[in-house]
């Protein structure tokens, strides 16, 4: 159990990243059991990944294993699926030009406070029979490839100079390294006071998450442009807006701009909570604009852009009877909890993180009927190539 801080202590940026993750475990409000949006939305953009995967470069020597890598892979099941993908497909291309497959490397990589437990027992066995390649291959519900587990931040380096063949990293870099600091600073103009979150909140605020997003972009940039071995690439997905405003945060605003800060509101009203409180939690969430993205990626100069747009997801809500205002604002609420309930279970301990969450699934069921249909994800979607200096 994550402890309460007391009203004048804010999570600190090392703190952040130990806590940092989708909620882990198999319970009613964990990853896995809240991750179907985005499976489905992964899947209706598996023509992009494979497009990018026909820009890698193929090598006929065999000397060296193929290597992929998901970043920011969580706990669920989408992970696993993913590699799968890339892996058949590179197979496929190989396959295609006469060539024998290469042995396959798979790494799963997100941050320490990661659930890996539970993501490598939803991993399928290696078979346990034979030595090539090709017998892993040819093997029904075994996995084809070697995997291993790689905690850290995608913001600084991970792996050995010239060691990856194509990274991947989907609704994972729209998450910060850190607050900005001047949000969090009562004397300071980017002050969000009363918010948790930037939606609606004034441009200063704004500009201060972008240029935290920014900056975090180019480092992450920096690292892969290092790591990633010649002819490599990258196909990367991450919650995007289509209005030119930073603080009209699109879907990621009315999943925390709305219910989830009246809950927050809610709980300072009936004295359960401090304002300053409140306001010394901020979701550490940006979801950049197409022009946010690609100032960066023209900036740093590793990469050629091959594909950059914004991607309509859908709604990141999943529920068996759509017309049910009690299941759909239920689901709002485990949503909410599966990707921020840690750190609000930090800041304000859990018997309290309880009783916010409730608050956001009663307000949540009163708007039921308009949630699925106003609550829609757009993603930036950007297929990249690497250019070997």
């Amino acid at each position: 159990m994550l402890p309460a801080m007391g009203d004048n202590v804010v999570v600190s940026n090392m703190e952040l990243e130990k806590l940092l993750s989708m909620k882990g475990g198999r319970g009613e409000a964990s990853y896995v059991n809240n991750s179907q949006a985005q499976a489905m939305h992964a899947k209706s953009m598996l023509h992009l990944l494979k497009e990018t995967l026909d820009r890698v470069e193929v090598d006929a020597s065999r000397e060296m294993p193929f290597v992929v890598v998901d970043l920011g892979c969580s706990c669920g099941i989408n992970t696993i699926n993913v590699v799968d993908v890339m892996i058949k497909h590179i197979m496929k291309r190989y396959e295609g030009l006469g060539l024998d497959p290469p042995e396959f490397t798979a790494f799963f990589s997100d941050l320490p406070s990661n659930d890996f437990n539970t993501l490598f027992q939803l991993l399928p066995p290696m078979p346990n029979y034979g030595v090539s390649m090709e017998e892993c291959l040819a093997a029904k519900n075994h996995r084809s490839y070697f995997a291993a587990g790689v905690p850290g931040s995608f913001y600084r380096r991970l792996f050995p100079a010239r060691s990856i063949n194509v990274f991947h990293s989907a609704f994972s870099l729209h998450w910060l390294s850190q607050v900005p600091e001047a949000v969090t600073e009562k004397r300071s103009s980017a002050y969000n006071k009363g918010r948790v979150f930037i939606h609606g909140a004034n441009e200063i605020t704004a500009i201060a998450y972008k240029k935290q997003f920014q900056s975090d972009l180019a480092a992450f940039l920096r690292s892969r442009s290092v790591e990633m071995k010649r002819g490599g690439s990258m196909f990367l997905v991450c919650l995007g807006r289509t209005s030119v405003d930073p603080t009209d945060q699109g879907g990621a605003g009315l999943l925390f701009g709305t219910h989830f800060q009246d809950a927050w509101d809610d709980l300072v009203l009936q004295g359960l909570i401090s304002s300053e409180k409140r306001d010394s939690f901020n979701i550490p969430v940006y979801a950049p604009s197409l022009q946010d993205f690609k100032e960066v990626v023209e900036g740093d100069g590793s990469f050629a852009i091959h594909k950059l747009e914004v991607f309509k997801g859908g709604s990141p809500l999943v529920v068996d009877q759509p017309d049910n205002a009690s299941q759909v604002g239920k689901a709002l609420a485990n949503t909410c909890r599966s990707v921020s309930g840690v750190l609000v279970d930090a800041h304000i301990g859990e018997d309290l993180s309880h009783e916010l969450f409730l608050r956001v699934e009663h307000r949540a069921t009163c708007h039921g009927k308009d949630l699925l249909e106003q609550l829609q994800f757009y993603h930036i979607v950007a297929s990249l190539s690497f250019l070997q200096s």
